[in-house]
This record gives structure tokens, sequence and C-alpha cells, in this order.
């Protein structure tokens, strides 16, 4: 029964007189049950044989419908042979003799399944993808838009810069002309003062000569003759000016349109949009949608934590199903994945309960399984070189090859979802990136040097700042390198005091760049900082844990602890 208290939609028990919150199912008797409803149903004598399973996992009921040959018959059979639907009273009948039949409860619920597998997709990966490359083709109109007018402006500029120079050279090619004509003028000027000048030689000589003509002297008249003055100066030479010729410029319209740049569309094949596997409907929306919160709380958060002078325990549980926690991750805020050393592999909420289990090729002291952005567990087989992922329906389904290498770690960036695996050959070792479709893009194996930066990364993680930290079994020591695969530093338990070097475990880091490291050998965790500098040890077997082998921190910087033992213990370490 559904229920309403205070704005708050939940499923009520459904035993009698009870009222709290249903979160199991008995897939037999089809009722949904408590917790404490729970423990009695699966103590009882009639029912302990039952299948409980969490309310979300349920058997769907198989609905209730009158078979239309036999009523009041309830349909419940199907006939594999004649793909109808039928009662029990019709297997008897002539027309299904000798044919095999199937509980229709369970196709039902398996179709049941199947739809919700597909609306899950739809919802989670289809749905949101489609969205995406529309809000993408936006994005890519909007900067077309912004690229065109850029074109624009660049001519624009380009023809104006043009008409800036034509305008320069038009006023050097008039002022060019100005000057010709100034010179000519000058030299005509002057010419013409020259014939002004002998033109009034020429008057004067005119009135003197007309002088001696009206002289009554006849005696003065002809000693004029003898004199100089009788002889008249030449006309001076002038010269014609010479004018300037203009040639005009040769230019064609391609001349113009080259000065302008040239505009072409790159013969590139234009790049497909990118659209999600269907697999990655498997994430919980829910989670996704608290996990992208918590990435933009992140900023803020790492403002106002520091460093707790203290250690507080919040919770401690079983893990069911392993006999010991060598390695952890987390699935969700509430669920994780935890391995042993026999190759059982385990997802289990935090109250304890087995939610799915699964046996691997080997058991694994090795961080070699991780949860990716999508959701999907992720884990390596050494024996078969091979990285798989386990997918919606719970199929294992290789994701990457590894050649002749073994992988030992494996870590999911939470920066960009980049895959990073620690492996071996022989006696050499490497850590690889690959991207999230499984392609290689990166690989450390070297420092700057040529020294080999690893021996034995068995556990790996990522930093805040992009270093990919790696506890070496075999260095004895924490290899630091930053993004780029250049060695940072190695840290290797000196600055603790000790004379005895750490055997480096489970690897994490939080919101504020600390580097924290179990050590198998006393039983402690490291704190080191960005800087590979020790900060102080953060838990000691005073704390009461046993041997230590694996961590993890989630999104509201709990510690959770793997031992020795099957005890997965939760603390707080930051205020």
């Amino acid at each position: 029964m559904a229920s309403i208290h205070g704005g708050q939609h939940y499923f009520e028990c459904g035993r009698d007189d009870c009222k709290r919150n249903c979160q199991f199912y008995c897939n037999s008797c089809h009722q949904p049950l408590c917790v404490e409803c729970r423990d009695d149903h699966i103590k009882s004598m009639d029912t302990k044989s039952h299948q409980v399973v969490l309310y979300r996992d349920r058997k769907r009921q198989l609905p209730v419908e009158e078979c239309k040959i036999h009523r009041p018959n309830h349909i419940d059979l199907h006939c594999d042979e004649c793909q109808v639907p039928l009662c029990s009273k019709c297997t008897t009948t002539l027309n299904h003799r000798g044919h095999t039949f199937s509980d229709l409860e369970q196709i039902f619920a398996k179709t049941f399944l199947l739809y919700q597998n597909e609306i899950a997709k739809i919802q989670a990966c289809i749905l949101p993808t489609a969205q995406g490359l529309r809000k993408e083709i936006a994005e890519d109109a909007t900067k077309i838009r912004k690229t065109i007018d850029g074109i624009k402006e660049f001519i624009k500029a380009e023809a104006k810069s043009v008409k800036s120079m034509v305008d320069t050279v038009t006023e050097e090619k008039l002022k060019q002309v100005n000057d010709m004509e100034q010179s000519l003028k000058e030299d005509l000027k002057i010419q013409d003062e020259t014939v002004e000048c002998y033109i009034n030689y020429v008057y004067d000589q005119n009135k003197k000569f007309h002088g001696y003509l009206s002289s009554p002297n006849i005696m003065f008249l002809i000693s004029t003759l003898s004199l100089d003055s009788f002889k008249i100066d030449p006309i001076p030479e002038t010269t014609k000016p010479v004018p300037p010729v203009y040639t005009p410029g040769q230019y064609r319209m391609d001349d113009v349109t080259k000065l302008l740049g040239k505009i072409n569309l790159p013969v590139t094949k234009p790049e497909k949009r990118e659209i999600k596997p269907m697999e990655s409907a498997s994430t919980d929306l829910k989670f996704k949608g608290r996990q992208s919160k918590k990435d933009r709380e992140k900023s803020d958060m790492k403002q106002t934590l520091s460093l707790s002078p203290s250690v507080t325990k919040v919770r401690e549980y079983k893990v069911p199903g392993v006999f010991s926690a060598c390695h952890i991750s987390l699935q969700t805020f509430d669920e994780l994945w935890a391995n042993d050393y026999f190759g059982n592999l385990v997802l289990t909420d935090l109250q304890g309960n087995l939610l799915q289990n699964m046996q691997t090729t080997d058991g694994r002291f090795e961080g070699f399984h991780t949860v990716a952005q999508d959701g999907h567990l992720i884990f390596t087989d050494k024996m078969k070189k091979e990285i798989n992922r386990i997918t919606l329906e719970n199929k294992i389904k290789n994701f990457i090859k590894t050649d002749d290498w073994e992988p030992l770690s494996i870590h999911s960036s939470h920066i960009n979802g980049d895959i990073l695996v620690g492996m071996t050959k022989n006696e050499m070792a490497k850590i690889t990136r690959y991207n999230k479709t499984g392609k290689e893009i990166q690989k450390m194996q070297q420092d700057n040097q040529r020294e080999t930066l690893y021996r034995y990364p068995h556990f790996i993680t990522e930093n805040i700042n992009g270093d990919i930290c790696a506890s070496d079994f075999y260095k004895l020591a924490v290899v630091v390198v930053n993004k780029f695969g250049q060695h940072r530093f190695s840290y290797s338990g000196q600055m603790t005091g000790r004379e005895t070097p750490i055997c480096p475990c489970g690897i994490g880091t939080d919101v504020l760049g600390h580097i924290l490291v179990c050590d198998a050998y006393s039983k402690t965790v490291h704190l080191v900082d960005q800087a590979g500098k020790f900060l102080r040890l953060l838990l000691t077997p005073q704390h009461g844990v046993e041997i230590l082998f694996s961590l993890c921190i989630d999104d509201d910087n709990n510690l959770y602890i793997g031992q020795d033992n099957n005890t997965v213990t939760v603390y707080k370490y930051l205020q």
C-alpha cells in the first residue's frame, strides 16, 4: 500500500497492521516487507525458503486475466510451441497435447524487466543524448554565427586597411603632381620675367631711337651710328615646358579580391557527433543527479573543509560473501563493491545486504575494479589480459585487450572519465591511460632520465590536480606523476621517522588533494599532501583496525576502510 506523509511518498509493508516503510519484497508470495517483517519472514518455517529481495529488484506479479475458454481459470502458463498464454486446463486439450509450457509469470517478469531497461535507456541515455544533440547543434549555430560575423569584420577591416592605403598613395601621387606643377610654373615664371625685362629694354631702345630721329642736329644723329647703343640685344631664348605624362595603373578585379583575402570551406569530412553508448543507461538517474550536485559543491567544500583534530568512527558493517575486503569501490552513496583473495566479488549496501555476487578468475590483492562515470563496474582479468565491464543486464562484456601485458590495478578518473590501468609484463611495468571508449591515449613507463617508474603498481588513483598516484608493492613506495606522466615524487614513509619502509596498499585522494594510503606493515593509514609531504598517521592500531588493505572516500568525505577480515569501517576525518 502506498502512503503519503509530510509530502513524501513511500510504500508500506504488506503485513497486517504493519505501517512501516517497505524495503524488501517476497517474490514467492508477492508481498512487500519492511526490515523487521523480512527477518520474521525468512525465519518462519513456512516461508524460510521464499525468495526475498530488495523492493526495486522484485519480480513483477502477473496481472490477473481469465482464460477465455475455461472461465474462471486464470491464465498462468505459456505454450512454447504455439506461443500463446493459457490456463492449466488448456494444457490437457488436444490442441496442446505433447507441447512444452513455461511459467507465464517468469516470462512476464523478464519482459517487464526488458521494458524497464528500455525505459531506463530512454530516460537515462537516449532522450538526454538527443536533447544534448539539440543543445550542441544550437551551440554550433551560435559558434557559426560568431565565426561568420568575425569573418565579416575581418573583411571590413581589410577593406578599410586597403582603402586607407589607397588614400595614402593617392595623396602621395597628388603631392607628386602638385610638386611637378609647381616646378614647371616656377620655370615658366622665370622665363616670363626674362622676356618681360627684354620687352621693357626694347621699349626703351625704341624710345631712344625715336629721340635720335627727332633731333634737329644732323651731326649728332650721324655720330650715334658709331655708338654701341645702336646695337639691340637679341631676344632671349626660352624653352617650352615638358608636362608630366600619367600612365594608368594595370589592375583587375582579381587583384582587388586578392588584397581582401580568400574565403573557402575546408575540405574536411564533418566530424560525427558523439552518441552515448546505450549501456550507459545503467547509471542510476538519482545517483547521477546527486553526483553532479556534489561536483558543483566541491569547490565550495574545499574552501570550508579542513583536517579534524581527531578521527571519528561513523559506522561498521560486515560484507557478506567475502572473507576479506582486499579492495573496495563505491557504486553509489549507499552501495559498494568488495573482493577477497579467493576471487569473490560482491555488491553490498551499507546495511550489509548482498545485492550481487560473481566469481572472478583468480584471487586478487590488487585494486582491480572501479566504477566508471556511467555507473558500470569495470574490472581487470589478469589471466586473460583484458578489461571487462558489467552491463545493465549483468553480463560481462570485454572492454579493452591489453595484449601481452597483465593488468593489475584500474581507476576511473572523476575528472574526465579516462581509465587508468597499472600493468606488468615480465619484469617491466607501466600505467596506461585509455579514454572512455577504450582507446589508448597515453602510457607512463619511464621518467625524464629514462629510469623505470614502476615495478608492480597494484593500487592506483588520481588526485584533484590530475596527478596519478600508484602504490608500488615492489618499490615499497607511492609513485606520483603529473597528468603528463612526468615524475613528481615518490613517498616511501621516510618522513614518518620510522626505519621500516611502508608496504603501500589501498590508496585514495580527497577533496583537499590529500593522498591517503594504507600501510600493511604498520596497520596504519598515512596522510600526505599534494607535494609528498607527510602530514600525519590518520589511522593506527589504537583505532581498533586490523590489517588494512583498501580504502576509498565518498562524496560526503567519509573514509571507508577495508580490512583483512570482511569488515568495512567508515570514518570522518574532515570538518
